[in-house]
């Protein structure tokens, strides 16, 4: 069967096939043991492994039972690739450092303060392990909007953005009205007590008068990079498709 039944767990090994990317391990609420188990039978399945917000002992736990797992302790995330993951994300130059951005395709992760860099690092982990190019934009936010528009021309290029924000929750309206790509805004629960733990800067960005925004729920930036990452497998396979055709 294309799933495994571990008892407290029914592990999905053919989610790659239906949906583009393996099965990711959302850690919240789960033991330490249950978390390493799940990573265990899925990496024994071929899948790189991911894990969302994990708890400290969790990551502990996965970086002794996985030797290659690369831990991001800001995000929250870990990452354990396999062995075919590791040659596509050295392939697609996926770093921090912004070396992909010479690339044809790629997708922006966008922040607009050094306060909502929680959810950004938890979108740039997502995406690489899709392994997805990335270019990274940090606090750009409408408090500064100034500081927003050297990096105009990159968004302009990518494919996809994911934009990220508290308070208000205005970057994305603002960086929607700039490109002609999907804007996957993510509203982080980052503010003051009448924000109220990101549901005003929900709302915000559900009412955006900008018409390429999607917006996906309160801090999550798996799910925001996700979809991004799709959109990008889609246009290489556009294009893998078009030079077939010449």
């Amino acid at each position: 069967m294309p799933f495994e039944d571990v008892g407290f767990a029914t592990v999905d090994h053919h989610r790659q096939l239906r949906c583009g990317h393996p099965e990711v391990i959302f850690c919240q609420g789960k033991t330490v043991e249950q978390v390493v188990e799940i990573a265990k039978r899925l990496a024994a399945g071929g899948a790189g492994v991911l894990a969302t917000r994990t708890s400290g002992d969790q990551r502990v736990a996965l970086k002794a039972a996985f030797v290659s797992a690369e831990v991001n302790e800001l995000g929250r995330v870990v990452w354990i690739p396999n062995l075919e993951s590791q040659i596509i994300n050295s392939e697609s130059q996926v770093s921090k450092s912004d070396r992909s951005s010479n690339r044809d395709t790629y997708v922006a992760v966008v922040c607009a303060g050094t306060s909502d860099l929680p959810v950004a690092e938890e979108a740039a982990t997502t995406l690489r392990a899709m392994g997805t190019p990335i270019i990274r934009v940090n606090d750009v936010g409408v408090s500064g909007l100034h500081r927003l528009l050297p990096h105009v021309e990159r968004l302009q290029r990518a494919c996809a953005v994911v934009a990220i924000a508290g308070m208000e929750g205005a970057l994305p309206s603002v960086i929607g009205g700039l490109v002609a790509c999907p804007v996957f805004a993510v509203p982080t629960s980052v503010g003051y007590g009448a924000s109220m733990g990101g549901l005003v800067a929900l709302l915000a960005m559900l009412n955006s008068c900008a018409s390429n925004i999607s917006v996906v729920n309160i801090d999550n930036g798996f799910g925001a990079a996700y979809s991004a990452g799709l959109v990008y497998a889609g246009v290489e396979r556009a294009k893998g498709a078009k030079a077939e055709d010449r």
